[in-house]
């Protein structure tokens, strides 16, 4: 058995990340990359279907907001390589569409419909000094007002999250700024948007590939010290040992894992409290599935709060990914089962046109940042780190995760 200085479990942009930082840095250094898929990029892989990029973990953008991250970036796919887009993202009423956010466009709404969302926001919670509920259900109405949490923000996530909202938490919504009534109602009265601007609210995509190009290309750099089609089933922490699925073990001075700690089936040299925090972790899963049809709409993606539809998303590939056509939809795995004869085939013509993702989002439960303290000081103490989003179970878009790979690279620095 080979040791290294660092094992990284996982291919996608958090292990890609660290490796390369690794390697750029620390020429003396030994380390090699894991990764269970047949190539690298983990939910911002990329396949050609019906002749352009169809990207098979949902859509992936790079946002403009994070410079040194997109200099580090740059470094393999140039930005010369990117065309940059204004975001047009909607949400999808029925019978008509508003832009994202929803507090910020109500003025595109009919007139009858703004002055019933405006008289709900007026006397939402937080407008009127109410205590913050705990409750997860209870803080999106106090926060957005009973008519934006009815029509969007509850069937919306309740969709996405599978219907999982009794058992989320309050304490990762803080970031979401409060509906002013007094910018809402200068929106409607201007017809324009005021507020705060959502992320990629300016962002970058491949002028010619799927967005999993980047991270082949920072795949490719590693050379021979990543390994493809390798799974880890066992993790031993007193030996900084894994045990993968080609019959081999891997050692290491410290490991740096990318990959959902419920992925890993054993854990040894740990007390039996490690598997009871790895069990209270929680996810959810997706399909994206391709539609040849294009859509009439400037938008790139559109939110679909409508309970009668599977999907929860749309993603127009054809107002962003230059010469392509159609558009994906993104589904939660527990709602496939809503799937009826509207719904294009996960094949065509012979061509698969449909993939499924076990893990896509970590769930922010209740208990979830207690337990994500413990695991982590505790992996951490014997020489195991967690990063990115399954790594340390945190909904970050891929340019924070690079960012996060770039802040351990520097704490592992000093």
């Amino acid at each position: 058995m080979k040791k290294y200085d660092y094992l990284i479990l996982g291919a996608g942009p958090a292990g890609l990340s660290i490796a390369n930082l690794i390697k750029r840095n620390w020429p003396g250094r030994t380390f090699l990359v894991l990764e269970k898929e047949e190539e690298a990029g983990g939910l911002c892989r990329s396949k050609d279907v019906d002749g352009s990029p169809l990207d098979i973990g949902g859509g992936h953008f790079l946002d403009v907001r994070r410079p040194k991250v997109n200099e580090f970036l740059f470094s393999f796919m140039p930005k010369e390589e990117w065309n940059e887009y204004e975001r047009d993202s909607r949400i999808d009423m029925e019978t008509y569409e508003i832009g994202h956010p929803f507090e910020a466009n109500i003025w595109q709404m009919p007139q009858e419909e703004q002055v019933k969302y405006l008289k709900s926001i007026a006397v939402a919670g937080c407008n009127l000094g109410q205590p913050k509920p705990e409750k997860f259900v209870d803080w999106i109405t106090w926060k957005l007002g009973e008519k934006i949490a009815g029509a969007y923000m509850l069937p919306y996530n309740g969709k996405m999250f599978g219907g999982e909202l009794d058992s989320l938490g309050t304490y990762w919504l803080d970031k979401l700024p409060n509906v002013s009534f007094e910018e809402t109602l200068l929106s409607c009265l201007n017809r324009k948007p005021y507020g705060t601007q959502p992320g990629h609210a300016r962002f970058y995509y491949p002028k010619k590939y799927g967005y999993g190009e980047l991270w082949l290309r920072m795949a490719k750099a590693l050379g021979e010290s990543i390994r493809y089609q390798v799974s880890v089933s066992k993790l031993d922490f007193a030996q900084k040992v894994v045990t993968c699925s080609d019959g081999n073990s891997y050692g290491a001075d410290a490991i740096i894992t990318t990959i959902p700690w419920s992925s890993i089936s054993a854990y040894e040299g740990c007390g039996p409290e490690f598997a009871g925090w790895v069990k209270a972790l929680k996810h959810t899963g997706t399909e994206i599935r391709y539609v040849e049809e294009t859509l009439d709409t400037k938008a790139h993606w559109i939110y679909v709060p409508d309970e009668k539809k599977a999907h929860h998303r749309i993603l127009v590939r054809s107002n962003f990914c230059d010469g392509s056509k159609g558009y994906w939809l993104e589904t939660n795995l527990n709602r496939l089962d809503r799937i009826d004869e509207s719904y294009p085939a996960i094949t065509r013509g012979g061509e698969q046109a449909a993939y499924e993702n076990e893990y896509t989002y970590p769930l922010n439960t209740i208990d979830k940042p207690v337990v994500m303290k413990q695991l982590l000081a505790y992996a951490k103490e014997r020489g195991v780190i967690g990063l990115g989003r399954w790594g340390e179970h945190e909904h970050y878009n891929s340019d924070r995760t690079v960012e996060r790979a770039m802040e351990l690279f520097e704490e592992l620095n000093q």
